[in-house]
């Protein structure tokens, strides 16, 4: 019982497999529910402004928006609770990032997903609801892009096939 209580605490929380259900607010005021955004894969991306892997892969991540958002793609940035919003703010315009930057002010977003402590920490949230990435560290951009593709395929192909018919 021990060594499963340590390694749990080690380990971190076991893996979320439905995105939960969170409000998140824009740096620009604006609301997002996650499940306003369901058929539409989702990837919320935690992030800190003192974490150099977080601003590294930043560039990254608003390619990855810009080119599959107009196919459906919603990317979410969440900055940490100990976040000051000026800062993020100044690092947003800093940046140019094109994507949504939320405010996690009470942590209830990071509690939700599991207790997210580390940064990065991103989740890809599939069309239908459920998480099919969990990962903490920079992303395999390769892996993403692939996964994100497949997700928009499905959708592309069915409204295909409605077209001929």
């Amino acid at each position: 019982m021990l060594v499963a209580g340590t390694g749990w605490h080690f380990l971190g929380h076991p893996r979320v497999q439905k995105a939960p259900d969170i409000q998140v607010t824009t740096v620009e005021g604006k609301h997002i529910r996650l499940s306003s955004l369901k058929g539409r894969p989702v990837l919320v991306n935690f992030w800190s402004t003192t974490c150099v892997a977080c601003i590294r892969e930043m560039p990254q991540l608003t390619r990855l928006y810009r080119e599959f958002a107009p196919r459906g793609l919603e990317v979410i940035g969440i900055a940490m609770a100990y976040d000051p919003p000026n800062r993020v703010l100044d690092l947003r315009r800093a940046r140019n990032i094109a994507y949504p930057l939320a405010l996690d002010i009470g942590s209830d977003a990071a509690r939700a997903f599991g207790d997210v402590r580390l940064t990065p920490t991103t989740f890809l949230i599939a069309p239908d609801g459920h998480i099919s990435l969990h990962t903490s560290g920079e992303l395999d951009m390769q892996k993403v892009r692939r996964l994100i593709a497949g997700m928009l395929e499905p959708s592309a192909a069915t409204a295909n096939m409605s077209a001929r018919n």
